[in-house]
């Protein structure tokens, strides 16, 4: 084995190839551009793991149609407040890639956001009045105008004649429709990203893989690096590293040793998705339709039929179903989950597994299920589900965080994104999973935040003319956000409310 130290420190390194470590590199270039940047990414290409179109279910999330977004208080009201800070955070996103665009850093829109009507859809009769005060409380809210709601089954059979035929006449149910939804291919995203970062002479090492990572004398950080063709151990230092090795952060969060590293636990969960191979079945739906979590099942459960386009072709996926694999990435080792364990954060993860046992009954049920209770599930989506006409894929993992919190004690499970900084803003970490791609600018304009505070007045103007609504609540001026709104779907190709694949 050869050791080898890189000489130069450079400003910044990024751990990890994916969507959040391609977002934080063009918004450092674009605000400074002289500073240097490395990149390290154990995959033979970028957006290989959680980023990657087949591994994630590509809705732009903007609570328009997520059900768990939303929740019914004790009088009776429904909470919305939750749904308009996801939508507020997604448009942040949609106006960096509209930004990109213009400017011709992205060439194409098409080629990674597509619209698509996103749609909520349940039955019962306690579900069709939940759905109908959700619409209620929404609608009425700039952010949410356009969907439409019905439990008529001749307009439900318009809008997904492929969910109505075949239903029992009399069945309970309900949708919300809005047009203004969007399919993103978040792996294509981040290629076009990193290519860029490429173009701006940013340094890109893949088949590098971080194992450690250590606080030098002068402040800065040294990564060591396992360059995987040559098995060279190289190590080089920056004054700011960020982690976005998606599931694989947690392990590298915790070897710096920083105090916000501790009493922190990870728990990973995999998902399998239904691909749907038959082409006529595939043409007869054209949305994003989500349902209701079962009683007992956590938020990331919640079943969704999806029109996707991915490589240019509109494909139909259902799921997911959880698995459950001891690995904090596809392509890591079985041993993740026990090296994560430590002793700061022992007794979290043992409260947390005494009190998720309902998640581990659901997990062992899903893992459980035969190829023909799948489609079971399936058909209550479509009831006239062919065995035939679908595959099994395995999709990304996720490690959702654990941690000891105010409101949930100790060993909360986290279900979001979450990102992790030092006190000094050195080094931050981005852990957990959904709305996670879909709100990466919201989440590094808080990085460039917290991390470079002596920076971040003198960068405003530019991330206002990345990011016009950056500092101003959208849900409190709807003139700009209707402005912006307009703007990003002319520059994005958004404005057609029919995909030209339809």
């Amino acid at each position: 084995m050869i050791v080898k130290r890189n000489g130069e420190k450079v400003d910044v390194i990024l751990i990890g190839a994916g969507l959040m470590s391609a977002t934080l590199g063009v918004l450092l270039k674009e605000l400074a551009p002289d500073w240097e940047i490395k990149v390290f990414e154990k995959l033979e290409n970028p957006g290989e793991e959680s980023s990657n179109e087949w591994n994630n279910a590509g809705t732009g999330h903007s609570a328009l149609c997520e059900l768990n977004y939303t929740s019914e208080k004790p009088d009776g009201s429904m909470d919305i407040s939750r749904a308009i800070d996801i939508n507020e955070q997604f448009q942040l996103s949609r106006q960096f890639w509209a930004y990109l665009v213009a400017s011709r850093l992205i060439h194409n829109p098409r080629d990674f956001i597509m619209p698509i009507p996103h749609m909520s859809l349940v039955q019962g009769d306690a579900n069709v009045a939940f759905l109908k005060k959700r619409h209620a409380a929404l609608s009425e809210h700039v952010m949410f105008n356009g969907m439409e709601f019905s439990d008529d089954p001749e307009t439900l059979m318009q809008w997904v004649p492929l969910i109505m035929t075949g239903r029992s006449p009399g069945e309970p149910i309900a949708a919300t429709k809005i047009d203004s939804g969007t399919d993103v291919n978040f792996g294509a995203l981040t290629r076009m990203l990193f290519d860029q970062l490429e173009r701006q002479g940013v340094s890109i090492h893949y088949r590098h893989s971080v194992e450690d990572i250590k606080r030098s004398l002068d402040g800065s950080w040294e990564v060591k690096v396992n360059r995987l063709d040559s098995g060279k151990i190289e190590y080089h230092s920056a004054d700011f590293v960020f982690i976005g090795g998606g599931g694989g952060s947690l392990p590298l969060l915790q070897k710096t040793g920083i105090p916000e590293s501790k009493r922190i636990g990870g728990f990973p969960v995999s998902a399998l998705f239904l691909v749907c191979n038959n082409p006529e079945v595939i043409e007869q739906h054209h949305a994003k339709v989500y349902g209701k979590a079962k009683i007992g099942a956590p938020p990331m459960s919640v079943p969704h039929l999806d029109t996707r386009f991915i490589d240019q072709k509109k494909s139909l996926l259902f799921g997911p179903f959880a698995g459950f694999s001891p690995k904090f990435l596809k392509t890591g080792s079985n041993l993740d989950i026990i090296g994560s364990v430590k002793p700061d954060n022992v007794l979290t993860m043992l409260a947390a597994g005494v009190k998720e046992m309902a998640l581990t009954r659901y997990l062992i049920q899903q893992v459980a299920l035969s190829s023909e209770q799948r489609i079971d599930e399936l058909r209550e989506f479509i009831p006239t589900a062919k065995s035939e006409d679908w595959d099994m894929v395995v999709a990304g993992q996720r490690v959702q965080v654990i941690k000891d919190t105010e409101a949930g004690g100790k060993g909360t499970l986290q279900f979001g994104t979450e990102v992790v900084t030092a006190a000094d803003g050195s080094v931050a970490a981005l852990l957990g999973a959904s709305p996670g791609a879909s709100t990466a600018v919201h989440v590094m304009l808080d990085v460039l935040k917290r991390c470079f505070p002596e920076w971040i007045d003198g960068w405003n103007s530019k991330i206002r003319e990345m990011v016009p609504s950056y500092g101003v609540s959208l849900a409190q001026n709807p003139d700009l956000y209707r402005e912006l709104q307009a703007s990003t779907a002319q520059t994005l190709g958004l404005c057609e409310t029919e995909s030209v694949y339809s």
